[in-house]
């Protein structure tokens, strides 16, 4: 019996926790479900991390204003996935940041996405209705873009690492603290999604700068926030391993579905219990199978493709 459709069976509420990583420094995490975060300046919220409905962003800013009721001036998105972007009204920002192209993203394949993502995982998109359209930054950059705090908090430098899971990724980095928000170019105890990845940039030069940061506490795209400096060693390992492994089994296969059948084996005994395994692994191995045949740009992703390789290798 073929499994359900990505995660669209799985309906059930996660709980959500929200930490305190620092002084003025928030994550909320939620059992592998989209991490968020917010960084207090002296007077203004920076919040990085959109959510995928302006309903549910505001039951994130609902809990945040409990211990940060300032206005948001800052919206970060790390990358262009409709469920991190297409809440972004509820915010009010002044700015929406997002490298420049993740904006050229949204453009070229923000619609098919978002049908995509609406499809692949139902429960996240609460209250649909509420999405008045694409998000569009305000404010791009290519290497690196610095928001001072005020009041004597230092600043906080967004930087684009380079190729991974899309074209656009960016880390938050907090040097005074040595904290990082690292978007879903690091796990934490969370599957990988590769669907619109660079793997061999992601696995090599792309964790390379990132690990040369020195975060001291990583807030990865899923799963728990990584502490200590073998902590977010340990995050930035299991994702390049990952990949590592992808790489090594879907290039020894003939076929799409002799690569699935192969990482599968070779990803579940450590991963294959970890959110959205999966869901992940079929638009993972067809994009890598992709790449390593020459397709350097990934295919867009539209609901009816999303079927057509879930059945050809989930099945």
């Amino acid at each position: 019996m073929s499994k359900p459709f990505a995660s669209s069976a799985d309906l059930a509420d996660k709980r959500q926790t929200l930490e305190v990583l620092a002084d003025g420094v928030y994550a909320l995490t939620a059992e592998g479900d989209p991490n968020v975060g917010a960084v207090e300046g002296e007077d203004f919220l920076v919040c990085v991390e959109a959510l995928a409905t302006p309903t549910a962003a505001r039951e994130w800013l609902a809990r945040l204003r409990e211990h940060a009721d300032k206005p948001v001036k800052y919206l970060v998105l790390t990358h262009y996935h409709a469920v991190r972007v297409l809440g972004a009204s509820a915010f009010g920002a002044e700015v929406i940041v997002a490298h420049e192209r993740t904006r050229g993203l949204i453009a070229e394949r923000g619609e098919q996405d978002w049908a995509s993502e609406y499809g692949r995982m139902p429960r996240l998109f609460k209250d649909p209705a509420s999405i008045p359209g694409l998000t569009r930054p305000t404010a791009t950059f290519s290497d690196r873009f610095t928001i001072d705090l005020g009041g004597g908090r230092g600043d906080l430098v967004l930087a684009h690492c380079g190729r991974g899971h899309t074209e656009g990724d960016l880390v938050v980095w907090l040097p005074r603290q040595r904290i990082m928000f690292a978007g879903d170019l690091v796990e934490s105890q969370a599957a990988l999604y590769t669907g619109d990845a660079f793997h061999r940039d992601w696995a090599t030069d792309t964790l390379d700068r990132v690990a040369a940061f020195g975060a001291e506490t990583l807030v990865g795209g899923r799963g728990a926030v990584a502490r200590g400096v073998d902590g977010v060693a340990a995050a930035i390992a299991q994702t390049r391993d990952f990949l590592d492994v992808m790489i090594r089994e879907v290039g020894a296969s003939a076929t799409l579905k002799e690569a699935f059948e192969r990482t599968h084996a070779a990803l579940a005994p450590r991963y294959g219990g970890w959110p959205i395994f999966e869901h992940c692994l079929p638009f993972d191995v067809s994009r890598l199978w992709d790449e390593l045949h020459g397709v350097e740009r990934p295919v867009i992703w539209t609901a009816e493709r999303d079927r057509e390789v879930w059945a050809a290798l989930q099945s």
